[in-house]
């Protein structure tokens, strides 16, 4: 397989503080099955929140901020036995008594680089979804994607693009 640089892909979903949100990520410029070429994730970094914007809890609650990327479109979060399921993650947030952030806790469940060769990709649009807990207030999550682009024989391109649609 030949093999380029690495490069990044960054993408951000919009929280709407109770609700599932997803955005799309067109990945049309790097896949392209049917000419043989697909992405490798090599890595994903997620941001919960942008620049300064700090999460906001109530008082004396314990609150979840999931993040979750995708093969498919989803309505709702979905289990790590999903096959569309590319990477999924939470934070957790402890309120004290004033609200503020007590305790905190970033996990991933499953991500590219916990593979030996990353998470390929031979479809042309992933998705990357948010949801949260009643109690916490977030106005995004972020996301920067290191991606390599590799060239495979078009059946296993298109074998890979169709087990992943």
């Amino acid at each position: 397989m030949a093999k380029t640089d690495s490069f990044f892909i960054r993408a951000t979903v919009p929280t709407n503080t109770t609700t599932y949100a997803q955005t799309t990520v067109d990945l049309g410029s790097y896949v392209d099955a049917l000419g043989k070429s697909v992405l490798r994730i090599l890595n994903i970094a997620v941001q919960y929140g942008s620049g300064n914007d700090a999460p906001v809890v109530s008082a004396n609650s314990t609150n979840v901020i999931g993040h979750q990327i995708t093969t498919q479109s989803q309505t709702a979060m979905v289990s790590t036995s999903d096959k569309s399921v590319i990477s999924s993650g939470r934070l957790l947030l402890v309120g004290d008594a004033g609200g503020a952030v007590q305790n905190s806790s970033e996990s991933l469940d499953v991500a590219p680089q916990m593979w030996s060769n990353g998470y390929l990709v031979g479809v042309e649009q992933i998705y990357l979804a948010t949801d949260a807990s009643a109690d916490v207030s977030l106005d995004s999550v972020n996301i920067v994607m290191e991606c390599t682009v590799e060239t495979l024989s078009q059946s296993a391109a298109m074998a890979l693009a169709l087990s992943q649609q």
